[in-house]
């Protein structure tokens, strides 16, 4: 707690009361215009980090916070540890890593976070009662409301405490970890967001991996993640994941692998998901799911059972987060506030002047960081 960086007090964390709503409009003519004249410079396959986008299709928060979202169902995570069998734990696992990309897609329209800053963190916690946490396969259902009642009292809940911060700028990497204590589990990831263009749609490969660590099991499973496209990016843009993903666990021989489909050029259905559950050592295929990553998700077990995880009644639990004036400067919220405030009234030129402020900060330092050859020390996050 004393050395290195300062204390973060989860205790000041309030109920995050930020609008979550984007508003769904298509693109407007005169910003159909200004795509355009964007999209004529670009070259396909060019990579889009050095492209700077017309503020009007930001998202109103950073990356940072956007990876925060997957974690709007921690019930589902904690319950991971309570498996009583490797199989069932990485089983609960998949079925956490499925649920876990629809709630980070505010709306269906497809917006942009804000490129985070070097240095830039983000802090949360999320408190889940304990009642909640139970083993998937053997807990009756219960039916749920769509927001979640907040435990009170701290002995009946436990905490998830969640730290983002962008480690690098140019590749553009951000790391997050999360962690609850009392079921001594964590979350480490690193993502190097690459995107490039690809005429109508933009792609965006998040390169890296993270692991979620189980103490007291001893087992460690490292996933990837998928690609995300923003698609017809010239009338109403939406998003759709694409790619193969992989879970394993060394230990117990355990692995998944989950494709996300993207949607075939004639008919075919969107936001699709099929995964596999194996034990590598037998061979066997112990759980199969399919269905869609946004609505309805369908398990098969090897026992013959089967379940269904409906993605839109999953109680969601809104993450605690310090008010402003308790945030530091470099803290997301506290960072973008100004972009924030002047998108919300719809200044356009102000938010865009007040990015064009921080960025061409960053480049000043990053300028004299390479005169004086000196590396970035990231806070939280030590580079292997």
């Amino acid at each position: 707690p004393n050395s290195g960086p300062e204390l973060v007090l989860s205790e000041d964390e309030k109920s995050d009361t930020e609008d979550k709503e984007e508003t769904e409009l298509g693109v407007m003519e005169d910003q159909r215009s200004v795509i355009l004249h964007l999209i004529s410079q670009l070259k396909l396959g060019m990579d889009l980090t050095k492209v700077v986008l017309p503020t009007f299709i930001l998202e109103k928060r950073s990356l940072l916070e956007m990876y925060a979202d997957f974690m709007a169902h921690p019930d589902l995570l904690l319950a991971v540890t309570a498996g009583a069998t490797p199989e069932e734990r990485v089983i609960c696992f998949v079925e956490y890593y499925l649920t876990a990309f629809h709630e980070g897609r505010k709306g269906a329209l497809a917006k942009k976070p804000y490129n985070p800053i070097i240095g830039e963190t983000f802090h949360c916690s999320w408190e889940v009662p304990k009642d909640r946490v139970k083993p998937k396969r053997t807990a009756p259902h219960t039916p749920t409301g769509q927001e979640h009642p907040m435990a009170d009292d701290p002995s009946k809940s436990y905490k998830l405490r969640f730290v983002a911060e962008q480690v690098s700028h140019h590749p553009p990497i951000s790391c997050f970890y999360c962690e609850c204590k009392e079921k001594r589990l964590c979350v480490n990831t690193h993502v190097w967001t690459k995107s490039k263009f690809m005429g109508m749609s933009v792609g965006v490969s998040m390169i890296g991996e993270g692991v979620l660590r189980l103490l007291e099991h001893g087992e460690d499973y490292v996933f990837t993640l998928p690609s995300a496209y923003a698609r017809s990016i010239l009338t109403i843009p939406w998003v759709e994941l694409g790619g193969k993903v992989s879970i394993s666990c060394a230990k117990t021989g355990y692995s998944a692998t989950v494709i996300f489909h993207t949607k075939p050029f004639y008919g075919g259905k969107v936001h699709r998901v099929t995964a596999e559950v194996k034990h590598n050592p037998t061979n066997t295929i112990v759980c199969k799911a399919h269905g869609e990553w946004n609505g309805t998700l369908e398990f098969t077990y090897s026992n013959g059972e089967t379940k269904v995880i409906d993605t839109t009644t999953l109680p969601v639990y809104p993450k605690k987060i310090r008010p402003l004036e308790k945030q530091g400067p470099m803290e997301s919220r506290n960072l973008w506030r100004e972009v924030t405030r002047y998108l919300r009234v719809g200044d356009i030129e102000a938010a865009t002047e007040q990015k064009r402020y921080l960025e061409e900060k960053q480049r000043v330092e990053e300028r004299k960081r390479e005169t004086l050859r000196t590396p970035w020390q990231p806070k939280y996050f030590i580079q292997e």
